[in-house]
């Protein structure tokens, strides 16, 4: 009793830890140096990785449980937010594919919008939410095992803001809003931001809490040299420093004789550079030792910390008694026109299940990869009866219309590029279950107008009705021995109206009628070669590549049939009436091993019906279409191809890039295409092959390389954009 009681009249600690990124492991260092010498924590705030590394401490995590956690933590992939593309919808997976190049830009209420930030911080919130093992939403973070703080800055009166309750979370991740990388956060109807512009060393904060000494950890950055500042963002970085300096340097002067200030030596050390996570520690622990006497003034006997120790660990455990309680309600705080159905079953979590970190990171994701959404968040509410698990959906602040953009060039260093520009403004949310409306436009080699109307037919848009109308313009190349010959000019008008199936989230299944006309010209024609047709068709799809240029895991199938009454060109000058079914079939798998991918390719197309001179044609040449023929150099309506592709990360595992894959690749290739089904002789597959450099970017693929067949044609050539 004796022990206690000094307890409680002893002085009252606060931890102050101050905002620096990656350097926020020196805070470590001091958490456990605490430890060690039986110093308590009474009450703890903290700024941006200050925020974290005191809210973690606060829930009752160790010094060394909090190491490996932050250690352990990809931070890098915080900093990520684009959906994978195995992750998407089929629908969504041949849009991204044609619109390569992300663009966070719509249009509404009569003006341009754009994302209030480069990023929306989706990543970061799941890896801190991983971390702190699905804390319930706290009345007050008094109820901690430590009280505590977070601090951020109000960006509408650069004020500070402290945040005192509500998600752990989502007061962690606000602390740590670096303005204009990413999207502000709200907090209790303020826009906030990093608060190390308002606040970096909350010791005011911990003093307001209570404690009588406050021991404070400066990790900023140190101001950098002239000659360092030579460009625009050296610049920002430099300001921002500033800031964030003055907001330390005010905080210091509010502290006493009795107050401990450690400044780790990490001020040259970069805030993004997460590597330097290891050294930062190590000069906490220098820093640290050099206090250490002054600190040691604050220790308790082993039965008061013993008591201080007991108390943290009742409070902390009762937390986490809740995280094993199965989920009695699910609700939706849906800011947006998706319906809860589809949320609900895209979530994929029911009443009555116990829910881990996994289970919910798989949910969220799956949700997210609706591409509806800013953010997707999960809080749980702890009953006596159980979990309550809230979904807070926010829609697109930039939408709901929106521009997209592809871009693709291809160069064989000869007179032939091929270059296409695609752009496409989308009216989303138009039905009460998502109807859309895309008005696209290509421009380059091939001229393209088109507009399609997608209109999902219930709840879960499992089903939909589809119609598309499209005016084309193009060249149509025929070469002899990789030589371009003669040059047609296409010009064709299409309607498709189908429904379809979602059999799943990778596959569609589609069918509806088809109707098309147009002309072939040519300075040799006496006259244009007219054509018209009209009949059905049967598509099916299958898609959960990782990557559609260059994959290391997942299948692509297509299947298509076209049954048409034509009404074919001849050279003649009249049109040839018949029917015809067309079919097409294409796949395309990959799997991996460490850093080796392994990837194999077919591709099959014929018409039943040759006419004089069929429109419905396949194409071969180009990049991994027989490489060393030119671009769509081989033109027929009957296709044979294949080819067995092997890549080699020589970037990830060489050259230590981490951001983007560096490929070495080379493939074997097979293929030819015919004229008519007579001719079509397996003997006369043209065999050839390639060799590659080549990477895949956020904006598509790049790649260079050399590429060859058996019958003596070469090319050398070069691509960037998408590559399909």
């Amino acid at each position: 009793m004796v022990a206690v009681s000094a307890a409680e009249v002893r002085p009252k600690v606060g931890l102050a830890l101050s905002g620096g990124g990656a350097k926020g492991a020196a805070h470590i260092a001091v958490l456990k140096a605490l430890e060690e010498n039986h110093i308590p924590v009474d009450y703890i705030a903290g700024t941006s990785i200050g925020a974290f590394v005191a809210g973690m401490y606060a829930l009752g995590y160790s010094a060394s449980e909090i190491e490996t956690i932050m250690m352990g933590a990809d931070w890098d992939s915080g900093y990520y937010d684009t959906i994978p593309r195995a992750s998407l919808s089929y629908r969504d997976k041949q849009q991204r594919d044609r619109f390569n190049i992300p663009i966070n830009v719509g249009y509404s209420d009569n003006e341009m919008k754009t994302p209030s930030g480069l990023l929306r911080g989706q990543t970061m919130s799941l890896l801190l939410q991983n971390s702190t093992d699905l804390v319930h939403r706290y009345e007050h973070f008094d109820q901690l095992a430590i009280p505590y703080r977070a601090v951020a800055t109000d960006l509408e009166t650069s004020k500070a803001v402290v945040m005192s309750r509500g998600s752990l979370v989502e007061a962690m991740q606000a602390s740590a809003t670096v303005p204009g990388a990413l999207q502000p956060a709200e907090y209790e109807g303020k826009l906030v931001v990093d608060g190390g512009i308002a606040n970096n060393m909350p010791v005011d904060i911990v003093k307001e809490m209570g404690a009588d000494i406050v021991i404070a950890v400066d990790i900023g950055s140190s101001l950098v040299p002239r000659e360092q500042l030579q460009s625009t963002v050296a610049v920002l970085n430099q300001l921002s420093t500033m800031l964030t300096n003055a907001s330390t340097e005010r905080q210091k002067l509010l502290l006493t004789d009795t107050d401990i200030l450690i400044r780790p030596d990490v001020g040259e050390m970069s805030t993004t550079d997460f590597s330097v996570m290891p050294e930062a520690y190590r000069l906490g622990e220098e820093a640290t030792l050099a206090q250490i006497d002054k600190l040691k003034t604050l220790s308790l006997v082993p039965e008061a910390y013993a008591a201080y120790q007991a108390h943290k660990t009742a409070v902390s455990l009762a937390w986490k008694a809740n995280v094993d309680k199965p989920v009695v309600e699910i609700r939706f705080k849906n800011n947006s026109k998706v319906s809860a159905t589809l949320l609900r079953e895209t979530l994929g979590i029911k009443e009555g299940e116990v829910v881990d970190k996994a289970t919910l990171e798989q949910g969220i994701n799956n949700v997210y990869a609706l591409d509806k959404f800013e953010r997707v968040n999960a809080e749980f509410i702890d009953t006596d009866e159980g979990r309550v698990l809230v979904l807070d959906t926010q829609a697109k602040s930039w939408g709901p219309n929106y521009f997209q953009l592809g871009f693709s060039w291809e160069d064989n260093f000869s007179l032939d590029s091929y270059v296409a520009l695609d752009v496409a403004y989308v009216m989303t949310d138009l039905t009460q279950y998502g109807g859309e409306w895309r008005n696209a436009i290509r421009l380059g080699f091939e001229k393209l107008l088109s507009s399609e109307f997608y209109l999902p037919l219930d709840p879960d848009q499992r089903f939909f009705a589809r119609t598309e109308l499209s005016y084309s313009n193009k060249d149509w190349p025929l070469y002899s021995n990789n030589v371009r010959v003669l040059n047609l000019d296409q010009t064709n008008y299409r309607a498709d109206l189908g429904i379809g199936m979602n059999y799943i989230k990778e596959g569609v299944i589609e069918v509806g009628v088809t109707t098309e006309r147009g002309d072939l010209e040519n300075a040799i024609f006496t006259e244009n070669l007219d054509y018209s047709s009209y009949g059905a068709y049967l598509k099916f799809g299958f898609d959960n590549l990782d990557s559609i240029n260059f994959p290391t895991s997942g299948n692509r199938i297509t299947l298509d049939f076209y049954y048409r009454k034509d009404q074919n060109p001849s050279t003649s000058g009249k049109q040839e009436p018949g029917t015809s079914l067309q079919v097409e079939a294409n796949w395309r798998g990959a799997l991996s091993f460490k850093n080796h991918a392994f990837v194999g390719m077919a591709s099959l197309a014929t018409v039943d019906d040759e006419p004089e001179l069929s429109v419905h044609v396949a194409e071969l040449g180009g990049f991994l279409n027989l490489s060393g023929y030119h671009k769509k150099s081989l033109v027929g309506p009957h296709k044979v191809f294949g080819a067995f592709i092997y890549q080699y990360d020589l970037g990830r595992d060489m050259l230590g890039m981490t951001d983007y894959p560096l490929y070495l690749g080379t493939s074997f290739e097979a293929g030819n295409i015919w004229m008519s089904r007579e001719e079509v002789n397996l003997g006369d597959l043209i065999y050839g092959g390639s060799v590659y450099f080549g990477t895949d970017t956020s904006v598509g693929p790049a790649a260079l390389g050399f590429g060859w067949a058996d019958d003596g044609e070469k090319s050398i050539f070069l691509f960037l954009g998408k590559n399909w």
